[in-house]
């Protein structure tokens, strides 16, 4: 099975070159691919540079910073033509722990889809988070699952595993959310499809250098993706409600079906 991890990149200099030989060190024969957003402290440039010294590491280069969903899309398409089996999604500062990509992976033994969750027995956070954002986080995720009826705890998680077939059967091109919502939306997409996700415990850490990309507007985006998603949702629900029945000689033509 080749394994395939995607790393989007934007000012992540400072990790990148640990993160790449953490995972390449790692006994499950992984690919790294990083989709570089036009690093202005020259993250793109440090990746061609590993790339040319390691077979195993690629490089996707965007023109400029267009948002962590297309980013993943970008290194999904890579990673499918390239023959990928499964593909690792992480965040490029250590707040994902490369530790965790082995078991992470193997849950798609069991299921289509492996989560890396902080709200599962045995994960959580060690990061210097105040009382404001974890509410947030919890929140957020408990407000997703309830609206959507995601079975996911943590559904705003960025540290996943998918099997090949998932992102085949799923148009990519169709999903409407960018930024961290992006997950959100990815995650409702793959459960109404009928896909099963697991969840493995992860420790989310303080990021190694440099600072949070994440802003007041992705918390809106994620909460207004939310919405949109529920909106289609209950749509459905009515229009299925409001069916007419079956005509009865439709029921007495209909072909025997055994059990």
């Amino acid at each position: 099975m080749k394994t395939t991890v995607i790393i989007p990149t934007y000012n992540e200099r400072e990790n990148l070159a640990d993160l790449v030989r953490q995972i390449l060190a790692l006994d499950i024969g992984a690919h790294v691919i990083v989709v570089d957003d036009n690093s202005p402290d020259g993250t793109g440039d440090l990746a061609d540079d590993l790339a040319s010294r390691d077979a195993r590491v690629s490089v996707v280069h965007r023109p400029a910073k267009l948002g962590l969903g297309t980013a993943y899309i970008a290194g999904f398409q890579q990673a499918l033509a390239n023959g990928a089996d499964q593909m690792v999604t992480m965040d490029a500062d250590f707040s994902h722990n490369p530790r965790y990509i082995p078991a992470l992976v193997s849950l798609t033994e069991q299921h289509d889809l492996g989560v890396g969750s902080r709200y599962v027995p045995g994960g959580g956070v060690k990061a210097d988070w105040g009382i404001h954002r974890k509410f947030l986080s919890w929140g957020a995720n408990h407000f997703a699952r309830v609206m959507l009826g995601l079975k996911a705890h943590d559904c705003t998680a960025g540290f996943r595993c998918y099997r090949r077939e998932v992102l085949q059967s799923i148009d990519l091109d169709s999903i409407f959310s960018n930024g961290y919502s992006f997950l959100i939306e990815m995650l409702y997409k793959c459960q109404r499809t009928g896909y099963s996700v697991g969840e493995t415990p992860i420790t989310f850490e303080n990021r190694h250098h440099g600072s949070s990309k994440i802003s007041q507007t992705e918390i809106y985006k994620a909460m207004y993706t939310v919405l949109r998603l529920a909106a289609g949702r209950m749509a459905f629900w009515r229009r299925n409600l409001q069916a007419p029945p079956p005509h009865p000689r439709e029921v007495d033509n209909a072909p025997e079906r055994g059990l």
